[in-house]
């Protein structure tokens, strides 16, 4: 379940591992791709407590700027409405569906954002960071930005230009504005990134805005004097603040910015930014400026995914591709859709959502290697144990094989989902284990030795199923970041929690010390983890 948006200071610790996702713009509803990045962050989160790490995980909502303000129009209500109505009919409640366990959940129309913000971009004006300047050129409403005029496609007709993200016609614009003096830090910024060279991930995004920075910086226009939905300035009350400067912010104030020295101090700066590709210039160029010019430590990672696509488009509502999460967790469940995203895509890449893959992966490796090991173990358990488990008191080669089959999937995943963000990589190790586990249960054929009824083929069928059982064991704690519901269970069907207390006590330092699930402990079958899917729903 999400959390609430009132905390104290005393609820973070000093060096905390601090995750952003973008806040999302609450034009619409959430789609797919709103659903994946929230996810990744949520995977990496959970990942880190269990590593007994302070972490604090951030995400929310950007609701101001002038799309806001068109679709409040259209829909007959106040841009405070729409998002009031946005927020919590659609955006938290689906946060809460995926089980994502947010710390905050920061909305840029609060006042504990609003204020700082204001105090934020005075302090530039002040230090003479800030000017006021004319603007005129293409705008994209959709991106709420200016864009450059080789970025954009040619449309309809001769005049007509589009955006290359939305794909629909740009704005000619013209206005006095108020700029920030961005040019002033391409040699900063060139400077840091040289001697932060993982502060961009992954190289293929490094690479662009190094690109990007080394052709020359301009100004950025930080201001908008057409329309009033959005920050004043406080030295200027007919400007409003360009949406983006805005909500970038929410990174600061969230963590207590101007606010809570000592939780600022606690949290920032971020240890990871994760955003989508089209974002990145903004969080990797334009958001390092603004704190370098307000004298503030730079956060250390901005890690950009990669774009969900549908028939070679990336996945937006503007482009009619927008899929719901809920259209699939209706048919898969929510541990399975948490797993196949980041399963199937590698984080930082493209990737094709495919309802046919999702259903083979699903059959594949959650059904048949995962779940039906977890059912098999449990059935041998309770029909030559009662369901007490047994000692293992008869290994040799084939245990030590799984042993160290564990500790090689334990150092794997971790390294990889708690440093790398490679998710997809991190899971592979896991289910690798699962299949090895699996192979060592075909090769040591408990149904055949439980038919050998002397007490060396009793200590042989005991040694076996425990074996299994303290994998069953260690796969719940290594998967329970990906799929908190199903480890649960897993957990409970091991009777785990009586003798070991609540999963989310365990760690990733002692998940792989061998023969922490003791004997003796009650193993049920429970219900199938994951239950054969019924017919492809009907489009």
């Amino acid at each position: 379940m999400a959390a609430t948006e009132d905390h104290t200071s005393t609820e973070a610790q000093r060096s905390a591992y601090y995750v952003t996702t973008p806040i999302y713009y609450v034009n619409d509803r959430p789609h797919l791709g709103h659903a994946y990045t929230t996810v990744a962050g949520d995977v990496l989160t959970r990942w880190h407590r269990q590593r007994g790490e302070n972490v604090w995980y951030l995400t929310g909502t950007d609701e101001h700027g002038q799309k806001i303000m068109r679709t409040a129009d259209a829909n007959g209500v106040t841009p405070q409405q729409w998002c009031d109505k946005l927020v919590e009919e659609e955006w938290k409640p689906l946060w809460q569906h995926l089980e994502i366990a947010n710390d905050d959940f920061i909305r840029t129309t609060q006042k504990r954002h609003t204020d700082r913000v204001q105090e934020f971009v005075q302090d530039l004006f002040d230090k003479g960071e800030i000017y006021k300047g004319g603007y005129e050129g293409p705008y994209c409403v959709g991106c709420e930005e200016y864009k450059l005029p080789g970025e954009l496609l040619p449309g309809a007709t001769e005049d007509e230009k589009l955006c290359p993200v939305h794909k629909r016609p740009v704005e000619w614009l013209e206005e006095e504005n108020y700029f920030f003096r961005l040019s002033a830090y391409g040699p900063k910024l060139l400077e840091f990134y040289a001697a932060n060279p993982d502060f961009i991930q992954p190289a293929s995004a490094r690479n662009e805005v190094l690109r990007f920075v080394e052709q020359d910086l301009k100004d950025l226009s930080i201001s908008r004097s057409t329309f009033n939905w959005g920050v004043p300035l406080p030295w200027d009350e007919k400007h409003v603040l360009y949406v983006w400067v805005d909500a970038l912010q929410n990174y600061i104030t969230a963590a207590g910015y101007g606010s809570d020295p000592e939780r600022f101090a606690e949290l920032w700066p971020a240890s990871v930014h994760l955003v989508g590709k089209d974002i990145l210039r903004f969080h990797a160029v334009i958001w390092p400026a603004m704190l370098m010019a307000a004298g503030l430590p730079l956060p250390k990672r901005v890690v950009a995914n990669g774009w969900l696509m549908v028939g070679g488009e990336k996945m937006s509502k503007s482009n009619l591709t927008g899929i719901a999460p809920q259209d699939l967790t209706s048919h898969f469940g929510v541990d399975a859709y948490r797993y196949y995203f980041l399963r199937a895509i590698p984080f930082g890449t493209d990737g094709s959502f495919s309802w046919e893959d999702f259903t083979a992966r699903y059959t594949s490796e959650l059904a048949n290697d995962y779940g039906n090991l977890a059912s098999r173990v449990a059935a041998m358990v309770g029909k030559y144990f009662d369901g007490a488990l047994p000692a293992a008191t008869a290994s040799g080669p084939a245990e030590q094989a799984v042993v160290d089959g564990l500790a090689k999937a334990v150092s794997e995943a971790d390294r990889k989902i708690g440093e790398e963000l490679d998710f997809a990589g991190g899971i592979a190790a896991i289910f690798e284990f699962v299949k090895l586990v699996n192979g060592y249960l075909t090769e040591q054929e408990p149904w055949k030795v439980a038919k050998d009824t002397s007490d060396e083929g009793r200590a042989r069928l005991a040694t076996v199923l425990y074996t299994a059982a303290e994998a069953l064991r260690a796969t719940a704690v290594l998967l329970n970041p990906v799929m908190p519901s199903t480890s649960e269970k897993l957990w409970e069907s091991l009777g785990a929690e009586a003798s070991l207390g609540p999963l989310g006590s365990q760690t990733i330092a002692t998940v792989a010390d061998w023969g922490r699930l003791p004997a003796g402990s009650t193993v049920t079958k429970g219900d199938i983890l994951f239950p054969r899917l019924e017919e492809k729903p009907a489009s």
